[in-house]
């Protein structure tokens, strides 16, 4: 039966909620063998070796937000914040574009100074990291009116992404305190109509069932989203949530499998912010084909999961990071071969 599951979808075939959730849970090592082998094959099959790779600026850990998971919910007074200049941004997304990067992730907290008249110090920090540095870059600033897409797309961003963690309503309402989910599902909607390339993700370990580990994969792949990722929770100090019991990787690994054999030729990415560089290996033996969360050090940069994990002793840096894909066979694609993907995946896209 799953081995009837894995052949169908890696030919293509659709396969649904119920033979999703079958793969979803699997717990025999053989089986998810095969289910890890066939990912690779087909990843192999549409982007060879390749291996895109993404820098992470967060660039703003101040939050409007009272997120019962994240570090830096509102609520978590007395821990460090910053807030970088839109220099010092263009100086970090320039080092990554020198380094061979192929992407600056510019992340934020929903930060008011950053939203505050019609979100005129975002759409600068877009803007000039876009006309200085000429990296592609993606947009990772929250939740947004659906009025502000066009102009982040005109900003230069090519990608925005915005994390539902969870499909199961009742759930994310529980995570994400005086959020609307559907104003957050629209999010992707809005961000393709202004011909932007979409990121989805789910995390995994909050108290969901598998069946909505299912629904939330079918639903991502369902918005038809470019990128589409799973990430384990980390319990963080200081928050509602900090006493859970954290999952290891397995959950995330076969989310990452399942959802290479249902978006085939879309970008899967492995976080470093889990398990930091550790963990790089297992996913990109997954399907993965990103490595994200590249951050260098004795920047005064955080991850979000994991927000000092691999950063200061240099695990999460560019240099490393290319050997250890290197030692695996793969090789960190190049700025011409990414934006051809990007030219390829946003012909379908509405444009502006």
């Amino acid at each position: 039966m799953i081995s009837d599951i894995i052949s169908k979808a890696e030919k293509g075939y659709t396969i649904g909620s119920k033979e999703i959730y079958e793969l979803m849970s699997i717990t025999d090592k053989d089986q998810l063998e095969e289910l890890y082998a066939a990912a690779r094959r087909v990843r192999n099959r549409n982007f060879g070796k390749k291996i895109y790779t993404y820098g992470f600026v967060y660039f703003s850990t101040h939050c409007k937000n009272n997120c019962t998971f994240c570090y830096y919910r509102r609520s978590n007074t007395g821990i460090d914040r910053y807030r970088k200049s839109v220099d010092e941004i263009v100086e970090l997304s320039g080092n990554l574009l020198d380094a061979g990067i192929n992407l600056s992730d510019l992340t934020m907290g929903e930060d008011p100074m950053m939203y505050a008249d019609d979100y005129k110090l975002l759409l600068k920090t877009i803007e000039s990291v876009h006309d200085d540095v000429g990296i592609s870059i993606m947009a990772s600033p929250g939740a947004l009116p659906e009025r502000m897409f066009a102009p982040v797309r005109e900003a230069g961003a090519d990608w925005y992404a915005c994390y539902q963690e969870t499909y199961n309503r009742p759930l994310f309402e529980k995570l994400r305190l005086e959020q609307s989910f559907d104003d957050r599902r629209n999010q992707k909607i809005w961000a393709k109509k202004a011909g932007l390339l979409t990121e989805d993700g789910m995390m995994i370990g909050l108290g969901e069932s598998v069946k909505d580990r299912a629904n939330t994969i079918l639903t991502m792949s369902q918005l038809g989203c470019d990128q589409v990722r799973a990430m384990t929770f980390v319990p963080q100090v200081g928050t509602p949530m900090q006493d859970f019991t954290p999952y290891d990787s397995t959950e995330e690994l076969k989310a990452i499998a399942v959802m290479r054999l249902i978006n085939q030729d879309k970008l899967i990415p492995c976080s470093l912010d889990v398990e930091g560089i550790a963990g790089l290996r297992t996913r990109i033996n997954a399907g993965a084909n990103v490595v994200t969360s590249i951050v260098p050090p004795s920047q005064n940069l955080a991850g979000v999961a994991q927000h000092e994990l691999d950063i200061e002793n240099g695990n999460r840096s560019v240099e490393h990071v290319f050997e250890m894909l290197e030692e695996m066979g793969h090789r960190h694609a190049t700025s011409n071969e990414y934006k051809s993907f990007l030219a390829k995946h946003r012909s379908g896209k509405v444009s502006i």
